[in-house]
């Protein structure tokens, strides 16, 4: 998908100075007013998929609050488990490559919202503009390498449960509210693993008061014991985040 991003379309309201993407509330306000014309408001539905494994990814997205999108890698006989997860806090698209920037894994919004898009050699351009820009999103990069270096042990070492407590926290801190907007089927999906096997240990943490259920929501009812029975992993990618990008608040 190409987008024009050129001028605002009619009836359609500009971004705001500051969006609720925290990449780019960091930007200083100079190279801000660089990306900011490039850029499109949009609204991401459950289940869009924004690029497939070996798609030329033309366009960068930029969650806003409480939207989610996951990278998920596929394997041959067509199961998916979920690599890395990308919020308010990030950015999806062209990050670090230039020229041809053929996706390795698929892309899919699991929590619908709004975000703004810019053509990925719009974004490189404004790299090149922009020492300060350009340094946050390699900065960035390496803390979305660290989230996907820490998934492939997760998902090799530890338990569904510890790797289901990880993943809520993560939505929370970015959903921006203790409610989250996840059907069992898709966590089991981001997981890797049966539905079954997820209603399971969901139903393990709900009895233990950590969680409670809703139709199509989960909400987080004790999130100090959450981490407590969350893997590592959640602490390790968390803390690095804030060492790479200190002015990128969750």
């Amino acid at each position: 998908m190409t987008i024009d991003t050129a001028k605002t379309p009619p009836g359609v309201q500009p971004p705001p100075v500051r969006s609720t993407n925290r990449l780019l509330a960091a930007i200083g306000r100079r190279d801000f007013e660089l990306i900011q014309p490039q850029l499109a408001p949009i609204e991401l539905e459950r289940g869009q998929v924004l690029f497939e494994p070996g798609d030329d990814v033309v366009t960068t997205y930029f969650p806003g609050s409480r939207t989610m999108v996951s990278l998920l890698i596929i394997t041959r006989d067509g199961r998916e488990v979920e690599a890395a997860t990308i919020g308010r806090e990030g950015a999806v698209g062209g990050i670090v490559s230039a020229g041809n920037k053929p996706a390795f894994g698929r892309a899919v919004v699991t929590i619908p919202g709004s975000a703004l898009a810019i053509p990925t050699e719009a974004l490189e351009v404004l790299k090149d503009a922009s020492p300060a820009f350009s340094d946050l999103f390699s900065r960035y990069a390496d803390a979305l390498l660290a989230q996907l270096m820490q998934s492939v042990a997760c998902n090799a070492l530890h338990s569904v449960e510890s790797r289901a407590s990880r993943w809520l926290l993560a939505t929370h801190d970015r959903a921006g509210d203790a409610i989250i907007h996840l059907t069992q089927e898709s966590l089991a999906e981001m997981l890797g693993v049966q539905r079954t096997t997820v209603t399971g240990v969901v139903q393990g943490l709900e009895e233990r008061g950590l969680i409670r259920r809703h139709r199509g929501r989960v909400e987080v009812v004790d999130r100090k014991r959450l981490e407590r029975q969350a893997c590592e992993c959640y602490a390790a990618v968390e803390e690095h985040y804030a060492l790479l990008l200190p002015e990128v608040d969750l």
